[in-house]
């Protein structure tokens, strides 16, 4: 049987309660870069589909301010969140080219506490 390379699909019925180690983030882009961002999300977003701790990435784009984004990240565990946070794209995108292009950045960790036997099938 083949690896399961991808993350999951969401849904309302398959939530992903496999996830220990989640992250809230706000990103707010200087005068002028928010479109960039949110083409460095995109990238992003797709990079991390292989990561096999990463369980979900989930950017959006504030409607009332187009410089503002909010992250969603869920990962299987401490060790998936530490290693994402190592891998090239982390670095090359976030690190690199994001970070100088945001006038703020906000992050909180969180732990999911619905587990398997709490989410409706």
């Amino acid at each position: 049987m083949a690896e399961k390379t991808s993350m999951m699909e969401l849904t309302k019925s398959a939530a992903p309660a496999a996830g220990r180690v989640a992250l809230a983030a706000t990103w707010e882009a200087k005068e002028g870069q928010g479109d960039a961002v949110a083409e460095i999300l995109s990238c992003m977003a797709e990079a991390v589909k292989t990561e096999p701790g990463t369980l979900l990435f989930w950017p959006h784009r504030s409607s009332a301010n187009d410089r503002v984004f909010f992250l969603y990240e869920l990962f299987a565990d401490d060790a998936a969140f530490a290693a994402h946070q190592q891998t090239d794209a982390f670095k090359t995108l976030v690190v690199g080219h994001a970070l100088p292009k945001l006038a703020r950045r906000e992050r909180v960790q969180l732990t999911p506490f619905l587990h398997e036997s709490t989410v409706a099938p």
